[in-house]
């Protein structure tokens, strides 16, 4: 079809001369009437935020990334400081490469970490455990009865007869598969961590404190002596370290999207004002955190760079506005108010429905994602200032080359199709969508894609899928450490701990340990389980020791007195100062989402049929707990959050267009990418936790945008009379093709962070580059094909 509309013609803008100043809405009258003024405020604003950006620390805090409303949690906080360990709580396991634990140099090394790590900000030292620490004892029945004392005697000094007492202890001491390896080849120093620092009340800087731990790694490791740890502040710290090599990923990003800019507008002077005008609020965004109080982690460093990525798409639309009027012949004063008149509302209200999309995330409780969100609203609520206006505003003055004029002005040809000239074959290709045949054939391939991608949906897991720390490769040190761990030691560092509420001093009560011990005997039979210590399994313990080590007494003595007697000499985190509190320690093999489920149904149908007066069986404490209950959030915010989402950009569409028809057009094929992005989650073995909560909800935001500016400049030729075809595909010449441009770019260049060593960033660029990239075909092939059965032009045609 060659014959156009004359009503789709594209819009003549005046010469300089002709232009009236005064013209214009009274927000484009006060911008570009008062540029010089714009412009300083501007610069004053990027030199303040800029200093203030300095002042920005990467840093994450232990209770930020738990939900503290669940009743998991706030059990935990209300008992943390009767709990021996936590959640947050690091393990540095100490090997002997040759030879054995009982080794006077190795024992002298162990004894040195101890005591420097004893010194480290945050450490919780009432509670820190090793085979030097008072703590860690021996318990035997002698002659005489009980007898005991500290693991490591004070009479040690490194002789063989001291070294074979300090074996006889720990093999007394009920250590050996918890503090000790069960070869004796390794020994483990406890750290529970406070996020407060003892010292001084500030909170822990767990970038130094990783800092300070792999100093004290490279200092003691030997040909003999190797060192692992782990941990949630070891994870944290090197993914705070691993945000260097992050952004050097995030830089060779900007540099393929300056390259494939200046590619499409062979400007540099437009190119680098795009990409300067993205690039200012980044740092207007990371000044305002540090003004208002937050601090940069490792799950919002993402946001920067999506402030940039939306920044590049709606300045890349303004630039290619101006530059089509300049190329037309216009002025670029002219260009830049006519270009800000066209498309500054459509502009603001996808911004707005972006910020409005990420301030819902404000639902889910867990405080990293509300400070995520927080940090995503203002980085695009910034965009309204630095792409909208002052991006127009500087084009106003610098304009752009020539040879970026004569290219439009010879693009221009196929917006006016005639004998001479024939359509774009790619843009004429997609108006094809707009035809019965072709928008039927495309909506019905969705709807299969829609379908199968929301059935392997169904499949999505929540949480960790894999054993370790997920975020990190699997071939990573911090991982490697785990895999040590977990192979060496029966007391795992996934720890899941159930909280036993007794009235004071009950704690030791005979039926209270039977209950405890029946939980116990239920917890070991799940396949997660690896082993389980309580109070209830110590008294057991103890009764086969008083009676000459026979397992026939191998039970829970029915004397209070003898009961009383055992818990004097108990440990101390398996019980609290007033005896109202015991705690039963489950070691699980991982913490996969499926593990720690079977753990969280057996105590809570547990609880439900033992609870009483007497006795209350509560979760959860302990690094899995913590995480169960980040699960069970995570899982009932996923539906939450979408729904909440789509319900804002539904009513910001209806605003901007006040058609249904249209929402219906905009909504859909985001609707289907978030299902797709799903699918993909279940084929990547990626679970939605914590991590990866919030980027459907960010894809969303990306999507809205290229919907917008395509369906609103189709609306508007429609509304001025031309058919669907005529008016998309002169959306397709002034904003599809920047669509194309920026959404090919964005995905291709976060595609490449599959390469990063960070195993997060790597899933989210596959994540983001599928989401950038199939918003775009969304928006280009089933925005038109909806648009052919909901929206009914009349157009008044007129031949020429």
């Amino acid at each position: 079809m060659n014959s156009f509309t004359r009503s789709a013609e594209p819009e003549t803008v005046p010469k300089l001369d002709e232009f009236d100043p005064s013209s214009g809405t009274l927000v484009e009258r006060l911008l570009f009437n008062h540029r010089r003024i714009i412009l300083g405020i501007c610069i004053l604003l990027s030199l303040v935020l800029g200093y203030q950006a300095l002042s920005l620390k990467l840093n994450a805090a232990f209770e930020k990334m738990i939900p503290t409303d669940h009743p998991y949690v706030q059990n935990y906080l209300k008992n943390r400081g009767q709990l021996g360990e936590g959640g947050n709580t690091l393990r540095i396991a100490i090997e002997a490469r040759q030879g054995s634990i009982f080794d006077a140099a190795y024992l002298e090394t162990v004894k040195k970490i101890n005591d420097e790590v004893f010194l480290l900000p945050g450490v919780d030292r009432s509670y820190m455990k090793s085979l030097w620490t008072p703590a860690t004892r021996w318990i035997g029945v002698t002659e005489e009865g009980f007898d005991g004392g500290p693991v490591i005697p004070d009479n040690y000094d490194g002789s063989v007869a001291s070294l074979e007492q300090v074996r006889q202890n720990v093999e007394r001491s009920g250590e050996v598969g918890r503090l000790v390896a069960a070869n004796f080849k390794s020994s483990i120093v406890l750290l529970p961590l406070q996020d407060i620092t003892s010292d001084d009340g500030k909170p822990l800087d767990y970038n130094a404190l990783s800092g300070q731990l792999e100093q004290i790694r490279a200092k003691y490791e030997t040909d003999n002596i190797k060192i692992h740890i782990t941990g949630f502040a070891k994870v944290v710290g090197d993914l705070i370290d691993g945000m260097r090599q992050m952004q050097l990923f995030f830089a060779a990003t900007l540099v393929i999207c300056g390259i494939v800019l200046f590619w499409y507008t062979r400007c540099v002077r437009s190119t680098l004002l795009v990409l300067l005008c993205s690039i200012i609020a980044v740092v207007w965004l990371l000044g305002l955190l540090p003004t208002l109080g937050f601090d940069l982690d490792p799950y919002s460093i993402l946001v920067p760079f999506l402030v940039f990525a939306i920044g590049l798409s709606h300045g890349a639309q303004k630039m290619n506005g101006i530059m089509q009027d300049i190329g037309r012949g216009a002025d670029k004063l002219v260009a830049a108010r006519f270009t800000f008149r066209r498309l500054f509302l459509t502009g603001l209200m996808a911004l707005v429905a972006d910020a409005v999309g990420f301030a819902v995330l404000m639902i889910i409780k867990i405080p990293v994602i509300q400070d995520l969100a927080v940090a995503a609203t203002i980085g695009v609520l910034t965009l309204i200032f630095t792409n909208l206006i002052l991006l127009p505003i500087l084009l106003s003055y610098t304009g752009v080359s020539k040879a970026a004029a004569q290219r439009e002005a010879a693009n221009d040809k196929f917006s006016q199709p005639d004998a001479l000239h024939a359509r774009h074959p790619f843009w004429a290709f997609l108006d094809r969508f707009t035809e019965r045949k072709w928008a039927s054939g495309a909506i019905l391939i969705a709807v299969m894609l829609g379908v199968a991608g929301f059935a392997v949906s169904l499949h999505v897991k929540i949480g960790d899928l894999n054993p370790g720390a997920p975020e990190l490769r699997p071939e990573s040190r911090y991982n490697s450490d785990n895999r040590f761990m977990v192979s060496n030691f029966s007391a795992s560092s996934d720890k899941y701990v159930v909280m036993v509420k007794t009235p004071q001093y009950f704690c030791a009560n005979y039926q209270t340990l039977v209950s405890v011990d029946a939980l116990e005997a239920q917890l070991q039979q799940l396949p997660g389980v690896v082993s389980t210590t309580s109070l209830a399994a110590l008294s057991k313990q103890a009764a086969a020791g008083m009676n000459e080590g026979s397992m026939t007494w191998y039970e829970i003595p029915r004397n209070q007195g003898l009961l009383n007697a055992i818990i004097t000499r108990a440990p101390r985190e398996l019980f609290n100062q007033n005896c109202d509190l015991l705690t039963v320690y489950v070691y699980l093999k991982d913490h996969k989402a499926d593990t720690l489920t079977s753990v969280v149904q057996a105590v809570e149908q547990f609880a439900a049929t033992h609870n009483s007066d007497q006795i209350q069986f509560l979760n959860a404490a302990g690094n899995a707990g913590i995480e169960a209950a980040t699960n069970i959030v995570v899982k009932r915010s996923n539906v939450q959050m979408l729904f909440m989402v789509y319900a804002a950009v539904i009513a910001l569409c209806f605003i901007t267009f006040r058609s249904w028809r249209a929402v219906v057009c905009t909504v859909l094929p985001l609707m289907l990418t978030s299902i797709l992005c799903e699918a993909l989650m279940v084929g990547l073995n990626i679970g939605v936790k914590v991590a990866t909560l919030p980027v459907i909800a960010l894809g969303v935001g990306i999507g809205v945008d290229y919907a917008l500016y395509i369906l609103s400049v189709t609306l508007t030729n429609i509304r001025n009379g031309s058919s669907l075809s005529d008016a998309y595909y002169l959306a397709l010449l002034s904003t599809g093709k920047v669509v194309v441009m920026t959404g090919i770019t964005l995905g291709i260049a976060v595609l490449t962070w599959v390469l990063s060593p960070i195993k997060f960033q790597a899933d989210m660029g596959i994540l983001l580059g599928f989401m950038f990239i199939w918003n775009m075909v969304g928006a280009l092939i089933l925005v038109p094909a909806l648009a052919h059965f909901l929206l009914k032009p009349k157009p008044q045609s007129v031949s020429v």
